[in-house]
């Protein structure tokens, strides 16, 4: 970008803005995706990158900092326009993006969207066991419209096999003031909620057939 402080055009502009890193792994076909990572959509990088390291799954992110934080739409996000994310959409056959929200009515709420339904009840069905006084939406007509995550152009539909969308929520992630008050109290401890959800992400990695690592 030649204006530092000029909004990104589209994704590939993003991607070229100065302290935005892109992060990739590749390791197993299943994939763990925060392309709203850094300071955008707090966490979720985080989430991505250790359910991939623990379940030995590739992975893919993009680390805004926190002078530059811009929202690319998710439709608006081509893999064409960067050489590492469309390596990785190659190599994957299914894919978690992860996202974060904040909506009324859903704070205990993890949605699992996308087109990959199969998918979505696997990984649901883990969140739910690890995370039992949280919901795990997977019913489509449950999640509000607008992170379905079932446009065709979603990133998180673009593997061979399709993928899923999970948005979670800022309790989860660890960014709300008890969570804060938890990081000061412990002396920075991480808060727990967030590595249960890693956990659980992970074993569902783990547990799903058809992606070990190829070369």
């Amino acid at each position: 970008m030649s204006d530092p402080d000029r909004p990104p055009a589209d994704f590939a502009d993003l991607v070229r803005s100065p302290g935005v890193v892109e992060e990739l792994e590749l390791r197993s076909r299943f994939g763990f995706c925060a392309y709203h990572g850094g300071h955008l959509e707090r966490q979720t990088h985080i989430i991505a990158r250790e359910a991939a390291a623990q379940s030995g799954s590739s992975y893919y992110a993009v680390i805004q900092p926190p002078e530059r934080v811009h929202h690319i739409p998710s439709t608006r996000v081509d893999p064409d326009s960067s050489e590492r994310f469309r390596s990785f959409i190659d190599h994957c056959s299914v894919m978690v993006t992860v996202h974060g929200f904040g909506r009324r009515g859903y704070f205990t709420s993890l949605l699992c969207g996308g087109r990959n339904r199969r998918l979505a009840s696997h990984v649901a069905g883990h969140l739910e066991s690890t995370l039992p006084h949280h919901r795990a939406i997977h019913d489509l007509d449950d999640i509000p419209k607008g992170l379905r995550g079932t446009h065709p152009l979603n990133p998180c539909n673009l593997t061979v096999d399709g993928g899923m969308q999970l948005e979670v929520p800022p309790r989860i992630r660890g960014i709300t003031p008890a969570a804060l008050h938890w990081y000061r109290a412990t002396n920075g401890q991480r808060f727990p909620l967030l590595d249960d959800l890693i956990d659980a992400l992970a074993a569902a990695a783990e547990t799903w057939p058809g992606t070990a690592t190829t070369d």
